[in-house]
């Protein structure tokens, strides 16, 4: 299997991504549409005005509940079994649920009532909707939290660790290495918060969304309020007012926010392998790895360019998802189902990525002789402190003078210090000029 797979998911990258089948799998999906079938089924029950559905008692419930408990490969495959024949995956799921309602006692008269009434993507939109749900709830924010946990922690911990910026890629006025951290964790955790509110939308109402047919059979029952409670039985957002299918906006949403977290991920993941290229972070060695086929020397940051391939892959569905998915024509056409199965692969290389994230942010050290000569190397930093403190004394030229001192050049700190002695500015801004030239690496 693992070397025959189409998709590197199922196959290179199977553990990485195994905890995601139990939410986007095949077999999962049809689970999930047993859950939102058989949840309807006794809420129709339920209802009074439903003379002609007797109301399940507690034991006929359970054993209901239990046919998604028990959901096993074998009954996905008893399900494939009878979408070979229907060539229609909803329809599959309702014969396999007629199968299995015949053998609980008292239900003979339940069968005419399961799928009573709905298009195939009233079970679709709230089955996906509470995968997703799940999957974020179980796998994506815990991972996401421990990531970012992991990024406040390096933000803490070299707080303190004076680091030379770079603008456009010169050397520009210095930093902490913690303080860099620390913007990623300020990022993400803003992403995160919208992710935590986020809640999946249901569409619930029949073919065109109007509740027609079920109004044909029963015309004095509540149904808007029925459909209401139901989704939010699912622990779904209800729709009030669609065409035949849920508009997706609630997906493309989703994919808004993962997208700016994965590009987040990207940012961080291309700045700490500059870091690592420039020498400021080093990695663990693990001796049985090799860098290169060639070059014995190599220890390559290939963590971190993993997870911007990943992030690169992920954001390509997501992006897809947000501008395809909310386009339907008139009250509905199909091309959306075929895309909505690719969810799970864009959730899949969200995962890669986040994962190789964490193994990289796990193998760097911190080179402190390296930031430290880095500062030495370029002490023509210090001009703009120079300058600002002029500027506070009232000094009308001071950007043009510490310009002209140190455009272009390189000067040494027992320059800066000759130069500030010569400043006519108050003796306190002189003194701590000096102060912060004398403490400047050398």
């Amino acid at each position: 299997m693992y070397m025959s797979s189409l998709s590197p998911l199922d196959g290179r990258y199977l553990r990485s991504t195994e905890e995601l089948r139990g939410y986007f799998s095949e077999e999962a999906l049809n689970k999930a549409r047993l859950t939102v079938e058989i949840g309807y089924l006794i809420g129709l029950s339920l209802e009074s005005g439903i003379k002609e559905l007797p109301k399940f008692n507690q034991k006929q419930i359970a054993a209901l509940w239990g046919i998604v408990e028990k959901f096993s490969a074998k009954d996905a495959s008893a399900i494939k079994a009878y979408e070979k024949k229907t060539n229609h995956d909803v329809k599959a799921v309702e014969y396999f649920l007629q199968e299995k309602v015949k053998r609980i006692s008292g239900l003979t008269k339940a069968q005419p009532f399961i799928h009573f009434g709905l298009t195939s993507e009233d079970v679709n939109n709230l089955a996906y909707g509470i995968l997703i749900q799940d999957a974020l709830k179980d796998v994506i924010l815990p991972e996401l939290k421990r990531l970012n946990s992991t990024v406040a922690k390096n933000a803490k911990r070299w707080s303190a660790v004076a680091l030379l910026s770079l603008t456009h890629g010169q050397p520009a006025t210095p930093t902490t290495v913690g303080k860099e951290f620390a913007v990623f964790e300020e990022r993400l955790a803003r992403q995160l918060d919208q992710l935590k509110g986020f809640k999946m939308q249901g569409k619930f109402g029949g073919a065109v969304g109007n509740y027609l047919a079920h109004r044909s059979a029963y015309p004095d029952l509540k149904w808007e309020s029925f459909g209401r409670t139901f989704v939010r039985s699912l622990g779904l957002d209800p729709l009030a007012i669609t065409t035949q299918i849920n508009p997706h906006d609630d997906i493309a949403e989703l994919s808004h926010i993962l997208f700016r977290i994965n590009t987040i991920m990207l940012d961080l993941s291309r700045d700490i392998w500059l870091y690592i290229s420039r020498g400021v972070f080093g990695q663990k060695l693990k001796a049985s790895e090799v860098g290169s086929s060639t070059m014995p020397h190599k220890v390559n940051p290939i963590d971190f360019e993993n997870a911007e391939g990943n992030v690169g892959l992920s954001n390509a569905l997501f992006a897809h998802f947000a501008e395809k998915l909310p386009v339907s024509r008139l009250q509905r056409d199909l091309s959306d189902s075929t895309v909505q199965r690719s969810i799970g692969s864009a959730f899949g290389y969200h995962l890669l990525a986040v994962t190789a994230m964490m193994k990289g942010l796990g193998k760097i050290s911190l080179n402190r002789s390296v930031i430290k000569q880095e500062l030495a190397d370029n002490p023509e930093v210090l001009g703009e402190a120079i300058q600002t403190v002029l500027r506070k004394n009232g000094v009308v030229d001071a950007y043009e003078q510490l310009k002209a001192l140190t455009r272009g050049e390189r000067i040494g700190v027992e320059e800066f210090i000759a130069f500030v002695h010569t400043l006519k500015i108050k003796k306190v801004d002189r003194d701590h000029l000096v102060e912060i030239c004398s403490n400047y690496p050398q």
